[in-house]
């Protein structure tokens, strides 16, 4: 009997220990909470200020487009464009680089990348430029010409620039330097003869199309 006593009151005793420990345990816990809320608060509200503030250095763009659309024109196209070209060129840019070219000069290296594409209009193609002699298909294409000439804008970037110690820059150089770089783009196409090449693709083009249409023999003239 003795012995159950013991054992019960054994029992008795961890129980009520195990509740000491737990609520000594949940007291700190709860004692902790409440000592670090005031910094976490502290910090939620530095976070805050710190994203308003990034928001201000840093403000996204709002682009409100007008509801209204004026389609100008609608045309029709027929074009085949047969060669593209991908150029790269380098463009300086200045203005007042004179003797005080130190304190009110401006200059700049703008990078350029751009296309261009050339082709043939077949709605120029008139029933007249084809003829049919002993079997054989008489073709005149329309002139190969450059159909766009343009900036790749996320290529092209502006690499190194110089202004005066008196004077913020040219507002308008940037914009000058990137036209000038469409004209020497397009130059530089001519010049490496994208117009020929273009010819020669259009023809080999048009041989296979010519050929899939039961024309066996045809032949490409400048003029009849």
């Amino acid at each position: 009997m003795k012995n159950t006593f013991n054992t019960i009151m054994s029992i008795l005793i961890l129980a009520v220990l195990a509740a000491g420990v737990y609520f000594i345990v949940q007291t700190v816990r709860e004692s902790a909470a409440a000592a670090t809320a005031p910094f976490q608060q502290v910090n939620q509200a530095n976070e805050a200020l710190q994203t308003q503030v990034s928001q201000l250095m840093n403000p996204t763009p709002t682009i409100i487009p007008d509801p209204v659309t004026y389609i100008n024109e609608i045309r029709a196209l027929a074009r085949l464009e047969t060669i593209q070209y991908s150029i790269e060129k380098v463009i300086t840019a200045e203005v007042g680089q004179g003797t005080f070219g130190f304190a009110f000069g401006d200059k700049l290296l703008f990078v350029a990348h751009g296309i261009v594409i050339a082709g043939i209009d077949m709605e120029k193609l008139q029933p007249g430029d084809m003829r049919m002699e002993n079997g054989v298909l008489y073709v005149r294409l329309p002139p190969t010409e450059i159909f766009i000439a343009t900036l790749d804008n996320e290529k092209s970037y502006v690499y190194d620039r110089d202004t005066g110690l008196l004077t913020k820059g040219s507002v308008d150089l940037e914009t000058i330097a990137r036209q000038s770089a469409e004209d020497e783009i397009r130059k530089a196409a001519l010049e490496d003869g994208i117009l020929t090449q273009g010819e020669l693709n259009a023809e080999a083009y048009l041989l296979k199309f010519f050929n899939a249409l039961g024309f066996k023999t045809v032949l490409f003239e400048d003029g009849f």
